[in-house]
């Protein structure tokens, strides 16, 4: 198992370091660039460090100047010089190796534009894409306290979005409150039935004037745009498409290599 995630880090290290480019600090004239960041992020998957609230940032940024110093540390004690460094650097040669070959060939396979047209003709039902609407809401706990934001709201008149949005960061018990109470696009499935039902009955720009109760409280709903139910526009899912091609076809290349690799090889089983 180390020598494996040895091995990530390091092909991490090499084959994406030359697509970074922006430096956030600099620790005795070495800079600290997105590829310092992105090894912390590492930690967080499924995070992004752009969206990550402004103290977090700086706490991050911070680790990652102390790891700076700290490499720095291990060097000036040359431990690049210790038989357990030369041990582990020599474990995962092999395996880096292999990734940076597998890299090379995944660069040199090529999908057509008339390939990835006929994927899209041929598999039209998978691109259908359900009604969705972009709602935003505030969740409150009880009924009073839902009708008391929905009076405010009909004060509102053409302000309603903005007061919508200062109400929700300042009321709403949801975690969505710190945007406002923007919840994106969404689709029927997506949300509990008692806030779907009302919200895609609304017209655009309209909010529920009734409190709708659920399983989490009662909410107010907004929603700011509508779009039908459809199939989703080739140009829209091209890159996708090309995407799953190309990988599809890189792994086919790859079983054709290794099998041919096999006739050739003289291999016998231990018993």
């Amino acid at each position: 198992m180390k020598k494996i995630l040895a091995s990530s880090v390091i092909a991490f290290a090499l084959l994406q370091g030359a697509s970074f480019a922006k430096t956030y600090a600099e620790v005795n004239g070495a800079d600290i660039t997105d590829r310092d960041i992105a090894t912390l992020m590492r930690a967080m998957p499924g995070v992004a460090f752009d969206q990550l609230p402004s103290e977090a940032k700086t706490q991050v940024i911070n680790q990652a100047i102390e790891r700076k110093l700290l490499i720095e540390q291990a060097k000036k004690e040359k431990v690049q010089n210790s038989k357990e460094y030369k041990e582990a650097v020599a474990s995962v040669e092999e395996d880096l190796m292999l990734e940076i070959w597998m890299r090379k060939q995944m660069d040199k396979v090529k999908v057509l534009d008339s390939e990835i047209t006929k994927f899209y003709n041929e598999n039209k039902s998978k691109f259908v894409q359900p009604e969705t609407i972009k709602a935003s809401h505030i969740l409150v706990t009880s009924e009073s306290e839902a009708k008391a934001i929905i009076a405010e709201l009909k004060k509102a008149g053409k302000n309603v979005a903005s007061k919508f949005d200062s109400l929700a960061r300042e009321k709403s018990k949801d975690g969505s409150a710190q945007n406002g109470g923007e919840l994106g696009y969404i689709a029927k499935n997506q949300v509990v039935p008692e806030f779907a039902n009302a919200a895609f009955k609304l017209q655009k720009g309209a909010y529920t004037t009734t409190p709708v109760k659920s399983q989490f409280g009662y909410h107010v709903i907004l929603v700011e745009d509508k779009k039908p139910a459809g199939t989703i526009a080739l140009k829209d899912i091209k890159g996708q498409i090309e995407q799953n091609l190309k990988l599809k076809k890189f792994q086919e290349e790859i079983k054709k290599e290794g099998e041919e690799l096999r006739k050739k090889a003289k291999i016998e089983l231990s018993k």
